[in-house]
C-alpha cells in the first residue's frame, strides 16, 4: 500500500468539507474519487498533498505520517499533484515550464523504471516537443492540462494526484489525456484521481470511492459500482 486515509477531517472555517474520510490506494493502482459537486473530493486530495491542512486523522504514504506536510514536504517524498486549473506558467515556454517540475538535490532513491528525465517525458508527449519553445499561453486547453500532467512527472513521483483532468476539454482532447493517464498508470505510478466523465473513469480506474456530502458513500472495483445502478444514481446523478 501506498496511501492511506484514516478519519481525515478537514475544514474550511467552521464548515467541515470531510468527515472521518477513508481511503488506500495500492502501489501501481489507479483509484477515482468521484461523487457530485461539492462532495468534497477536490479537498481531499489538497489535504494529502498539504494545499489543504486537515483538522485531525492520519495520512500514511510509503510508510511515513505525512499529515500536516506543507506542499514542498509532501512533493519531496514522491506525492505530485496536478492541479484542476492547471496552474501551468503562461509567459513561460514548455520547456521552461518542464524544467519548473525537475527537483534540485533529489535525495529520494528512485529506481531507473521510475525516473523521468525530459527525453521520457517527451516520448509520452510528443505535441509537447512540438511546442517546446511555444509560450504556455499559446497552447489548448487540451496542451496546457498535457504539459501540467507531464510538469509533476519532472518530479518522478511515486504517486500523481489529478483533480478534473478533462474538464471544460473537447471530446477529442478528453480521449487523449485519457489515454495519457492510462500510459502512465502502465509505467507503475500510483494515481489517485477525481474526474466528472464517469465514462473516463470507469475505463481508467482499478478502484472506486463514491463520496456524499464530505464522506465516503461507497467503495470497491469498476464492476461491482457497474452492477449496482442504484448506488450510481444515489451519488452520481443529479
Amino acid at each position: 500500500m501506498i496511501l492511506e486515509l484514516e478519519n481525515l477531517n478537514t475544514y474550511y472555517g467552521a464548515v467541515r468539507a470531510l468527515r472521518d474520510m477513508s481511503l488506500t490506494v495500492n502501489e501501481g493502482e489507479t483509484v477515482a474519487l468521484l461523487g457530485r459537486n461539492g462532495m468534497g473530493k477536490s479537498t481531499t486530495l489538497k489535504s494529502i498533498m498539504g494545499l489543504v491542512k486537515p483538522k485531525s486523522g492520519k495520512i500514511t504514504f510509503k510508510g511515513q505520517n505525512t499529515f500536516g506536510f506543507a506542499p514542498y514536504k509532501a512533493a519531496r517524498v514522491g506525492i505530485a499533484f496536478v492541479p484542476e486549473e492547471r496552474r501551468i506558467f503562461p509567459n513561460l515556454s514548455v520547456l521552461q515550464n518542464l524544467s519548473m517540475g525537475m527537483k534540485m538535490n533529489e535525495k529520494r532513491d528512485i529506481k531507473a523504471e521510475n525516473k523521468w528525465p525530459l527525453e521520457r517525458v517527451y516520448k509520452h508527449f510528443p505535441i509537447l516537443k512540438e511546442r517546446s519553445n511555444q509560450n504556455g499561453v499559446t497552447l489548448s486547453g487540451g496542451e496546457q492540462q498535457m504539459l501540467s500532467i507531464a510538469r509533476s512527472l519532472m518530479g518522478n513521483p511515486d504517486l500523481l494526484l489529478v483533480d478534473e483532468p478533462t474538464e471544460g476539454l473537447s471530446p477529442v482532447m478528453t480521449r487523449e489525456v485519457r489515454d495519457i493517464l492510462a500510459e502512465i498508470a502502465k509505467t507503475g505510478v500510483s494515481i489517485l484521481f477525481v474526474e466528472h466523465n464517469l465514462k473516463v473513469a470507469m475505463s481508467l480506474a482499478d478502484r472506486v470511492y463514491l463520496m456524499g456530502k464530505a464522506h465516503l458513500g461507497f467503495s470497491g472495483t469498476v464492476k461491482e459500482l457497474e452492477d449496482q445502478p442504484e448506488i450510481r444514481a444515489k451519488y452520481l446523478e443529479v
